[in-house]
């Protein structure tokens, strides 16, 4: 009896190293075939936007005496090929949960005037002309060409209008020293306290500033529109403010800014009830963009040598001569 048992037992035991080794075989095999599925079956790459300026022959605007006519602008904004992505501007403009810069921010109606004046078309951002607009720009910047904007859309266009500001490329450690040769603005042009630029940049500004008077002098009919409130600032001087304030909107903008080279100036391009036109709350930018000062800015400033930093509708900067 106890030799049977002995026997039984061994068969036990050499059935469970049999089991264990299958058990092992098996996992093994599972290994074997997930590793495989991670390293060799091939990803589909997510398409990226090229370089903005990868070739670019584009030329920072450059004014002179007699600064050129307004562009034509396309007028077309019922093409019906681009319905649905009219519809999806439309919404997006106005529920799109994106940080462009550095907040979040709801929508992308802000930045429609500058937007629309980049891919050349009159029509409003729920229109299928604008689509169409966007469609034929995309068709030359990047690999897709739905007329839908998107945030990578939008980092494309950034990135232009950023480097298309020369005081962009100073790092804060080669920043210019503060400029000497300026000239006092007419009490009759500034909004506030005196007001300082350079003299080619002062010429500038009155000579776009006539033009607006004759093109579209509806856009006066806002107080203090297209006023200087703010031109050159000393650094000492700024910083000093900002202590004394409390109101420096970060360091940078005391150690390196761009107001110290007499060439970018604040105009009053209108603000929210209750608002300030420097303000940089999501609302006040957001009524700055739809005001006729800020609407004619963007699509004639060009003209005459002035280029805007988006985030901000009242910074300009002008680029008619070296920083």
């Amino acid at each position: 009896m106890q030799a049977i048992l002995r026997f039984l037992d061994r068969v036990v035991q050499g059935l469970l190293r049999l089991l264990g080794w299958a058990a092992g075989l098996a996992l093994l095999a599972v290994i074997v075939f997930v590793a495989g599925w991670l390293f060799l079956t091939p990803r589909a790459q997510t398409p990226t936007l090229p370089e903005p300026y990868e070739g670019e022959s584009y030329v920072t605007p450059q004014p002179s005496a007699e600064p050129p006519p307004a562009a034509r602008l396309s007028g077309d904004c019922g093409d019906s090929r681009y319905a649905a992505a009219a519809r999806a501007n439309a919404d997006s403009a106005r529920s799109l949960i994106w940080s462009p810069f550095n907040g979040e921010e709801i929508g992308w109606e802000t930045y429609a005037p500058l937007i629309a004046n980049e891919i050349a078309t009159a029509c409003g951002y729920g229109d299928p002309g604008f689509a169409a607009a966007l469609a034929r720009w995309q068709r030359r910047n990047g690999p897709v060409a739905d007329g839908v904007m998107s945030p990578a859309v939008f980092e494309a266009m950034r990135m232009r209008w950023h480097r298309r500001r020369p005081f962009s490329r100073i790092r804060p450690e080669d920043c210019p020293p503060p400029s000497l040769n300026l000239a006092y603005a007419a009490p009759s042009e500034v909004y506030g306290r005196d007001m300082q630029l350079r003299p080619g940049a002062l010429a500038a500004y009155r000579r776009m500033i006539a033009a607006a008077h004759a093109e579209a002098p509806a856009v006066f009919s806002q107080p203090n529109a297209l006023k200087i409130f703010s031109a050159y600032r000393d650094p000492e001087a700024d910083a000093a403010r900002c202590l004394t304030d409390g109101n420096c909107d970060g360091i940078r903008r005391t150690l390196c800014s761009a107001h110290r080279t007499g060439l970018a100036l604040d105009i009053h391009v209108g603000m929210a009830p209750g608002g300030d036109p420097a303000s940089t709350a999501n609302f006040n930018r957001l009524a700055q963009s739809r005001t006729l000062a800020y609407r004619w800015m963007v699509r004639n400033a060009g003209r005459f040598g002035f280029v805007n930093y988006a985030y901000e509708p009242w910074h300009w900067e002008w680029t008619g001569e070296p920083i």
